[in-house]
Order: C-alpha cells, then sequence, then structure tokens
C-alpha cells in the first residue's frame, strides 16, 4: 500500500525545520555571513511554502491532529533545550547564546521527528 505524500506529521516536522533554520539566524548574524543568511531566509521560505501546501491538502482528521503535533514540537524544542543545556555545561565550553539556540532548536526537532516513529501496533 503506498503512503500518502503529506501528513500532519510531516507538516509538524516541515514547521519545526523552519523553526530550526530560523534559530540558527542569529548565529549567521553575529558571525557576520550574510550570504548565509540570505540562503536560509530563501530556504525557510520554501519550506514554509511546502508546509502551507501540505497543510491545505489534509483531509480534516489531519488539520485536527496538527495542533496537537505542534504542541508536542514545542515540548519537543524545550526538551532539546534541556538536553543542549546540559550538554554544553559538562562537555562545552560556553560559546555564546546563538550557538545555544541553534543546538538546543536542532535537537529539539530530531527528538520530535524520531518520537513520531514510535506508535504503537494496530490490532488487526
Amino acid at each position: 500500500m503506498q503512503t500518502m505524500p503529506y501528513s500532519a506529521e510531516r507538516v509538524s516536522v516541515a514547521l519545526g525545520l523552519c523553526v530550526v533554520m530560523l534559530a540558527s539566524l542569529p548565529r549567521f548574524m553575529a558571525g557576520g555571513y550574510g550570504t548565509r543568511q540570505t540562503l536560509i531566509i530563501m530556504a525557510v521560505v520554501l519550506v514554509a511554502s511546502a508546509a502551507i501546501a501540505q497543510w491545505r491538502m489534509l483531509t480534516s482528521e489531519g488539520r485536527r491532529k496538527l495542533p496537537r503535533l505542534c504542541l508536542r514540537l514545542a515540548l519537543m524544542m524545550i526538551v532539546g533545550a534541556a538536553i543542549m543545556g546540559v550538554w554544553h555545561a559538562l562537555y562545552t565550553a560556553w560559546i555564546s547564546w546563538q550557538v545555544f539556540i541553534s543546538h538546543a532548536a536542532t535537537c529539539g526537532l530530531l527528538v520530535h521527528a524520531v518520537s513520531l516513529w514510535w506508535k504503537p501496533k494496530a490490532r488487526i
């Protein structure tokens, strides 16, 4: 059976990817990397456009699931911040808040995406 090319889970991951890219912008602003800033902004527009297109193709059930998945994404971003806070406290010298939020957002998105795989199997 073929899977659908769009789902509420994919939209939530795409939104999380936009958050990660926006969280990395301060790093490049502080470093003076104007070209990378421009590329990231273009990527955010592209991914956000794809997320909007996928959201428009969602069924009503998928649209009902999306707010809960976005809340789950926000909680995973907080978990990512906690994980990276502990990591930076134990294993690295403090670099900057820009690096921290970039790493925290990336970790949160990874935890969110991996946690979406863990679903209980349906009994037939």
